[in-house]
């Protein structure tokens, strides 16, 4: 029965993985390509070559050369489970690209010449940010930067997405001296920022925590309620008015995503004069939460 499961498990994600890259490639070749935007990553690079020596190589084989030299890095620095995940996301993307391009000919089948640079910027990179996070969240990656994202990550909390976007900005730079177009540079840099965003929301999505201060007499009873109703930890505090010189108990929590609505109904069912403040918080690290990375 385990074995059954954990097998189930496993082609579990390789399914997601196989959707995300289709997704990320069709993003690629659906949209992007068909501007002439470049992005970020090995597949810009290849757009790149593409473009400026006129090779008449699909970008697919140009993706699969470039990051087959990455390849070395992510067995050494990931692992090997991750190095067969690497090699199926290479391999699959490239097979894609050129069933998009090649195969089915998406440009002609889906013509995106009345959206204009901007929506296509916007929608391809949303594609892209949507299939890679995908495809992160299963341990599987597109290869190219995404290798170098992901190295960066496990041993540090900075988010893929931040990583990404650093290392294409030289990237969709160059591709000004193949178009000579700086509207194609700024729609490549929307094309980074959407992706980003999209991708960090993917990855880090169900993970957002709120901190939550509450100012109000009932704040010991208050916290107890939280503690007992949704199991997360409340410390109370010493505090003092600067103008009333009074002494008071302020409530801080740290609560998930999740927590939240139910920690505000309680908050005003207690008291409902309580005065409440709900920040995001850019990481919570320790019991029940994220694990520091050093």
């Amino acid at each position: 029965m385990q074995i059954f499961k954990k097998n189930k498990n496993i082609v579990i994600s390789y399914v997601v993985i196989t959707l995300g890259l289709l997704l990320y490639t069709f993003g690629w070749s659906a949209f992007l390509l068909p501007a002439q935007i470049v992005g970020g990553g090995v597949s810009g690079l290849s757009a790149i070559l593409y473009y400026a020596v006129g090779l008449h190589i699909p970008i697919g084989v140009l993706n699969l050369i470039f990051n087959g030299i990455l390849v070395a890095i992510g067995f050494k620095m990931l692992g090997s489970k991750f190095g067969a995940n690497t090699i199926y996301g290479i391999v699959m993307s490239s097979v894609f690209f050129i069933m998009w391009q090649q195969g089915l000919h998406i440009e002609n089948l889906f013509d995106v010449s009345t959206f204009g640079g901007f929506m296509c910027a916007i929608i391809g990179g949303a594609c892209c940010g949507v299939g890679i996070g995908l495809s992160f969240v299963m341990g599987g990656n597109t290869g190219g930067t995404d290798i170098i994202a992901l190295i960066v990550s496990k041993y540090y909390n900075v988010s893929p997405g931040r990583v990404i976007m650093l290392i294409d900005i030289v990237i969709v730079g160059c591709s000004f001296f193949v178009s000579h177009k700086i509207d194609n540079v700024v729609f490549g840099y929307v094309v980074m920022g959407v992706l980003t965003y999209t991708l960090d929301m993917v990855l880090d999505g169900n993970k957002q925590s709120y901190q939550i201060m509450v100012f109000s007499l009932k704040n010991s009873e208050i916290g107890e309620a939280v503690t007992r109703e949704v199991g997360r930890g409340a410390t109370l505090l010493d505090a003092e008015g600067c103008f009333s010189k009074q002494q008071q108990k302020v409530l801080l929590m740290m609560v998930h995503r999740t927590d939240k609505s139910h920690v505000l109904q309680i908050i005003n069912r207690i008291d409902e004069n309580a005065f409440v403040s709900v920040s995001k918080t850019q990481g919570v690290y320790g019991k029940n939460f994220e694990k520091i990375k050093l």
